[in-house]
């Protein structure tokens, strides 16, 4: 069986998720999850929400990131990371599973 390794948080992701609870009645994780479609293949969906039982959850600067043992595999050893640019800010994936991705950053496949 082969080790499946976790994505990997980066310290700018959580500072922005921090950042996010900061306004918010009740904190929430970051949920990342891949779904079937998109213009790729596959689309990432990132939204805040609860931790489930089986998630897998990244903790770091008193945030949570979760991803459900689905979508595990297809993020094994990717990075979460937090951009900000003109065109706009958002949470970007580095996906090393991933051979070819839309300029929309948001679908890939494998």
């Amino acid at each position: 069986m082969q080790l499946t390794i976790p994505p990997k948080v980066t310290p700018r992701a959580f500072e922005r998720l921090a950042e996010i609870n900061d306004d918010a009645d009740t904190p929430q994780a970051l949920r990342i999850a891949v779904e079937g479609g998109g213009c790729s293949g596959f689309q990432y969906e990132i939204e805040l929400g609860e931790p489930k039982a089986d998630d897998l959850v990244l903790e770091g600067s008193g945030q949570k990131v979760v991803i459900d043992p689905i979508s595990l595999p297809f993020l094994a050893d990717a990075t979460i990371d937090f951009t900000q640019e003109l065109i706009g800010a958002r949470f970007v994936i580095e996906n090393p599973n991933a051979t070819s991705s839309c300029g929309c950053g948001t679908s890939f496949s494998m």
